[in-house]
């Protein structure tokens, strides 16, 4: 063989080996390919058979659920809010629905036609009063972006309204936009933002009835009137070491902070004739407490004031004095609020000065200003602490809110108190005939009322 022949031949040799192993491979690896694909055909097979165990499992154990329950049925929890929802009492009006979440802040507008509410839902809502007998209750919705409101308060010429920001921690004006036919509101457009100035959350919020400055105050000692542009007029030092509550009278004459210390602070904000600010000037103080006043209130003229304080008593004061001449508050009765130690504690007082409901927690008393006797009691009113006590200007509904609704009720136990009073005045020997028939017709009344939440 030559050698070229040779050569040939183991190339030849070469090629076959190496064609062989590649062979050998293609082989193995489709083998191995093979089987795991079975394996894999196998193990979801396993697995649907599992799945099938399990659903054929749970459709017995329902079967027997279901015969289980059809012995005995069991109630689902009852929500809070059902709860809510479910609350009744003889002397509730209505409850106004419509806040998706904790009502804040509640008032009425000078005129007595609508009911402003805010909330920590983000939103306003405006009610007519004539509607709270109705079983429908309109109301107009307004948003607050990015933000909810603490307090609010109307505009003296219930054109506006007031409130008060939470996170950003200031006021905002808004202007209330009529219906093109002129009854009721369509919206509110937001008119100006007042620049922060309390370090603190505020307790306190209010304007005056002329429109002539509008009052903060923070938790801290600061208290601090604005115009109603939004610039600050002055600024006053409590001194309470930090402050519970703050108010504006309704005649608009005073302003007055309670905190830490046992006493109510009243200033009085003078103006001269020409209606220029000229001086806050100290001038009285309701003291008798023997800690920190909570909350306090004025009756609808601001000659009464009445307190509450964390020592489990509540007062109530004649404040219409001539505090310039040295005259003090006069203490005309004071009682026991068992109470005064838990959360949600409020105040207020009627009207005509002879009634004082006082809050604790999620529940109501009712005393009277000439006994100091507890007349009246309502428990769990709401589903949590209340933010708010309201008499409405005429005396005849007290308004609470607490969780995402306000009740509104019939001030009955002030009924009952007003029938007392209205037949002593009757056996008066100084009333004229026609004065005794007018009592006698406003007894006949009162009577007929009251007759209805007779058990």
């Amino acid at each position: 063989m030559s050698a070229v022949e040779s050569q040939e031949s183991n190339v030849l040799i070469l090629s076959a080996v190496i064609g062989g192993a590649i062979l050998f491979f293609i082989f193995y690896f489709l083998k191995a390919a093979k089987s795991e694909e079975d394996e894999s055909q196998k193990q979801n097979a396993e697995a649907e058979k599992s799945r099938q165990g399990s659903r054929n499992g749970a459709a017995v154990k329902n079967k027997n659920d279901e015969g289980k329950q059809t012995s005995k049925k069991s109630k689902p929890p009852v929500r809070t809010d059902q709860k809510a929802a479910a609350f009744t009492h003889p002397w509730l009006s209505t409850s106004l629905k419509g806040h998706s979440s904790t009502v804040l802040s509640m008032d009425f507008s000078s005129n007595g036609k609508y009911l402003a509410s805010c909330g920590d839902d983000r939103s306003v809502f405006l009610w007519p009063s004539k509607d709270f007998t109705s079983k429908e209750h309109k109301s107009l919705r307004i948003n607050i972006e990015f933000d909810h409101a603490t307090y609010i308060q109307w505009s003296p010429d219930s054109k506006a309204f007031i409130i008060h920001k939470a996170v950003e921690n200031c006021l905002e004006v808004y202007k209330l936009n009529k219906k093109s036919d002129g009854h009721g509101f369509s919206g509110a457009t937001k008119l100006t933002t007042f620049p922060k100035q309390h370090v603190e959350d505020v307790v306190g919020m209010g304007i005056s009835c002329n429109g002539k400055f509008i009052m903060t105050c923070s938790k801290l000692t600061d208290l601090v009137l604005w115009d109603l542009k939004g610039q600050i007029i002055t600024t006053v030092d409590t001194y309470l070491m930090n402050n519970n509550c703050a108010r504006v009278s309704p005649c608009g004459r005073y302003v007055a902070a309670s905190g830490f210390a046992p006493d109510v602070k009243v200033w009085e904000v003078v103006y001269n004739k020409s209606g220029d600010f000229q001086a806050v000037n100290r001038a009285f103080e309701l003291q008798g407490h023997k800690s920190g006043v909570l909350d306090f209130a004025f009756n609808c003229d601001s000659t009464k004031m009445a307190t509450v304080s964390k020592d489990g008593t509540w007062k109530v004061f004649n404040t219409k004095i001539e505090y310039q001449k040295g005259e003090d508050p006069h203490l005309i009765q004071t009682g026991k609020h068992d109470y005064a130690s838990q959360e949600g504690n409020r105040i207020a007082i009627s009207p005509d000065g002879q009634l004082v409901v006082c809050s604790s927690g999620s529940s109501i008393s009712f005393y009277s200003v000439e006994t100091g006797k507890c007349e009246g009691f309502i428990q769990d009113v709401h589903t949590s602490p209340i933010t708010c006590v309201l008499f409405d200007s005429s005396g005849e509904h007290l308004l609470t809110a607490g969780d995402r609704h306000i009740r509104v009720f019939h001030n009955v136990v002030g009924f009952q108190i007003k029938l007392l009073s209205l037949k002593t005045s009757l056996k008066g020997s100084n009333q004229s005939s026609a004065m005794k028939e007018r009592i006698q017709q406003q007894i006949s009344q009162t009577e007929t009322f009251l007759k209805k939440f007779e058990n």
